[in-house]
Formats: C-alpha cells, sequence, structure tokens
C-alpha cells in the first residue's frame, strides 16, 4: 500500500490478558510467533526472513515518496486547488482513520495480517494507476483526488494496523526495538533520496508519469510480502469477540492505562497542531515563494536525512535514556523545532528556505526518536492478541482528528492567513508535550516490569 508513513506526522500502535513484557510471544493470538530463542540469530540482518519482508517495504517506502508530490503538484499548480481545497485533499486521504480504524483493528485481530497486507498493496496500486489515465483523457479533476486520496487511506488504515501488529510476533519480542529501528532506518533513507528524485521526476515527466514509479514500489512490496514465511496463527472464529466487544476491550486497554493514555493524549494534540501547519508547507513553497516541485522535494529530502539520524540514534539513546525519557525529549524537541516554520512564512525569499531546511532536518532527528520510543513501547507492554485492537485503537484517535486539523488549517489560512494559521498550530503541538512530560515517563526512563493494566 502507498502509505505516509513519515515521521512529519506521529507514527502510530482485560486484565486477564496481561502479562510480563519478558514472556516470550505465545504465538496464538494476532502475529506470527516469533522464533524460539535458541534459533535467534544475533542480528536480524542475518534473518532471513525478515531480510525478505524488510527489502519489500524498503522498496515500496522509497518509491512512495513520489506520492506526497506528485499529488500537490497535481492539486496545486495544474488543477489550481487553494488554500482550503488543499485541506480538503489532505483530510480525504486520513478521513478513513475516523471512519473505519476501530472496527478494523477487531476485524485484523482475526486475519491472517500478511494477507491483509497483500491486498492492501494490490488495490493501492490499482487505485494509483487511475491517476494517470484520467490525466492523459483529460478527465482529471480535484473531485478525483479527493476520491482516490479517501480510497487510499482506507487501505493504509488496513495495511499500517496489520504491520504494526505483524511485526512483534515476525522478530519476537526481545527484537521489536531493533526491528523498529532497522524499519525506520530504511524509511529514512527512503525520505532522503525519494523526494528529490521525486521532485525531478514530476518537473521531467509531470506529476501523473511520476507515480508510476510509486505503483511498481508497491508491486514491489507485494511480491516480497507473499515470499515471506510466518507462523501466523488467528484465533478460530469461534473464539473471537464480536466486532463491538473487540472495539470497546481495545478502548479499555488504550485509555484504562495512564502511559498509554498520556502518549495517545501527546500524539493526539501534536498531530492536530502539526497537520495544520504541514497542510500549508506545500502552498507556501510552491505558490508564496515561487519554488518548485524539485526544491520541495528536497526539503522533504532534508527532512529523511534528519530522520536517518533520528532513527539510527535511537536505540543508543532508549539505551542511556531509557524508552520513557526519549518519548519525552523527542516529542520536545520536535515541537520546539516546528516554530520554525510560521517564522519562515513571516521572513520570505531564501531566508524563508534555510528556515523550512533547518527545521524539516533537525525537526525529523527528534520527531524519529520519539516515535521508534513510543510505538517500541506501547508494542512491548501490549499483549499479542491485543496488539490489532490496540494499534486501530490509537491511530483512531491520533490520526482521526487529522481530517478535522487538516480543514481547519486550510480554511483558517484562507481566513487570516498561512502564517498564523501555522503559530496556532504550533501552539497546540507545544501544549500536546505536557501529557507526556508531567506523568510517569521522565522518573521511570524505562517500561514498568509487568503490563499496563486498565
Amino acid at each position: 500500500m502507498c502509505r505516509a508513513r513519515p515521521t512529519t506526522c506521529v507514527s502510530t500502535r482485560s486484565r486477564s490478558r496481561a502479562r510480563s513484557i519478558s514472556d516470550p510471544d505465545r504465538g496464538d493470538g494476532g502475529g506470527p510467533a516469533g522464533p524460539p530463542p535458541s534459533v535467534v540469530p544475533r542480528s536480524l540482518w542475518q534473518d532471513r526472513n525478515f531480510l525478505t519482508f524488510w527489502s519489500g517495504q524498503a522498496l515500496n517506502q522509497f518509491a512512495s515518496q513520489v506520492t506526497p508530490v506528485a499529488m500537490s503538484t497535481l492539486a496545486i499548480l495544474t488543477l489550481g486547488a487553494n488554500e482550503a481545497q488543499v485541506g480538503q485533499l489532505r483530510a480525504a486521504s486520513v478521513l478513513a482513520f475516523l471512519l473505519i480504524g476501530l472496527p478494523a483493528g477487531a476485524w485484523i485481530d482475526g486475519m491472517r495480517k500478511r494477507r491483509v497486507m497483500i491486498v492492501a498493496d494490490g488495490v493501492g496500486a490499482l487505485l494509483l494507476g487511475l491517476v494517470p489515465v484520467l490525466f492523459f483523457l483529460g478527465r482529471l479533476e480535484l473531485l478525483h483526488l479527493y476520491v482516490i486520496s479517501f480510497l487510499l487511506g482506507v487501505g493504509s488504515v488496513f495495511f499500517d494496523v496489520s504491520y504494526q501488529s505483524y511485526v512483534p510476533g515476525l522478530v519476537g519480542p526481545a527484537r521489536i526495538p531493533e526491528a523498529n529501528a532497522k524499519l525506520e532506518t530504511s524509511q529514512q533513507l527512503s525520505r532522503i533520496a525519494g523526494p528529490a528524485v521525486a521532485g525531478w521526476l514530476v518537473a521531467l515527466l509531470a506529476a501523473p508519469v511520476a507515480l508510476l514509479a510509486t505503483i511498481g514500489g508497491i508491486l514491489g512490496s507485494l511480491v516480497a510480502l507473499s515470499r515471506t514465511r510466518d507462523d501466523e496463527r488467528p484465533r478460530p472464529r469461534r473464539e473471537r469477540p464480536s466486532v463491538r466487544a473487540a472495539i470497546r476491550e481495545g478502548l479499555v486497554w488504550v485509555f484504562g492505562d495512564e502511559r498509554l493514555r498520556r502518549i495517545v493524549a501527546t500524539s493526539c494534540l501534536f498531530n492536530f497542531g502539526q497537520t495544520m501547519v504541514g497542510t500549508l508547507v506545500a502552498v507556501l513553497i510552491l505558490r508564496n515563494l515561487g519554488a518548485g516541485p524539485q526544491m520541495m522535494g528536497l526539503l522533504f529530502g532534508l527532512g529523511g536525512l534528519g530522520g536517518l539520524v533520528g532513527a539510527v540514534t535511537s536505540r543508543q539513546l532508549s539505551l542511556r535514556l531509557g524508552e520513557g525519557r526519549m518519548i519525552v525529549v523527542g516529542v520536545s524537541g520536535a515541537a520546539l523545532l516546528l516554530t520554525l516554520q510560521p517564522l519562515a512564512a513571516v521572513t520570505g525569499g531564501r531566508g524563508a528556505l534555510v528556515l523550512l531546511a533547518v527545521q524539516s532536518f533537525l525537526g525529523s532527528v527528534f520527531m524519529l526518536q520519539y516515535n521508534i520510543a513510543q510505538v517500541s513501547y506501547r508494542q512491548r507492554i501490549t499483549p499479542t492478541d491485543l496488539l490489532g485492537r490496540t494499534n486501530a485503537s490509537v491511530r483512531f484517535v491520533v490520526w482521526g482528528i487529522v481530517p478535522l486539523a487538516a480543514l481547519v488549517g486550510g480554511g483558517l489560512a484562507g481566513w487570516v492567513g498561512i502564517a498564523p494559521t501555522m503559530a496556532i498550530g504550533v501552539l497546540c503541538c507545544l501544549v500536546g508535550v505536557l501529557p507526556v512530560a508531567t506523568g510517569p515517563f521522565w522518573g521511570s526512563g524505562k517500561p514498568l516490569s509487568g503490563s499496563a493494566s486498565p
């Protein structure tokens, strides 16, 4: 699936089910059973099965960098979208998290997650293929982009919830932080070169044609997933709760534990503010500053470079500070650096591009460190057979608020201007730091020895 899991947005994943995070995966839940300790290789780079899975995702992530550049260029420069319409396009792309995020988690916990990802990839390739077809027929309109973006978002819901729930069982509980760091590192490598290549492709071939690169990456992911081997054993149908009961179980788990509540609150507030800001960045670069898609791609690529630095340093920093403290440090640094974006909107000219470049690089360093720490934290304290519902519940809240934020950002910018709207978004991000900064994370450092209890 063409997924937007960039670091510019916060990533996101009874009591009778609780178990110690040091217990091995039982293999009877929603994810594949991890390899027994006696056969676990020294490094995941020596695990052929993980390498197959990782290579497909790395290819997909690189090719998917074309999508935001191509879609933004199509909407703003080709179809003449204004700020409000850009906000509507952004809202359409994430609306599915609000509409089906919760039931998707319940459904996925009863499915083979690798199969869900394969189907999502296939559907995503077909949907993206419609864009160049409509363009060359002279029929492409903003409404088509809205619909295609929404349907791609539906696929992303199923892919992303399955993805986060699949990885812990694929590698085993002891390797979750290492696996997340490696997967995030490859994503950031993609985000370094990918946007720059995307900007060049869009300028050279036109945005619709450039999307063919994304389709190729999605198909590569599909092939790699089909070759990945696992021991995934979904619960028998008779043992699964109803969809309503499963949704309730996931929500009770997430909101019944103080640590998860605070992570969700911070991610939710940060995503709201950052979406208000991020929705307007393409308009600022392409229209207000008069830069082309190549410059936009280069700026996004700097974000990928910063994300790479954040990914490769996250493990050592988490070991030194503890995952809890890394959560606080990461989101605090990202929020403070986001203040450079409204400043760039006021400055204008080359100075604005410099400020955007600094924010893109350094902000991504801190954001990736936060993402890896909080996702690993959630995965380690959640029972295997609750991972799908937990990830879906978190994404429902964290991503479900994004459509509203995109509409507010686009509409407000048309009324008061880009810079004031960005400033309001930054203020929201700064307030979002408080839930984790005032919680148990800084004092405990690492996750507590037991699972979260609602």
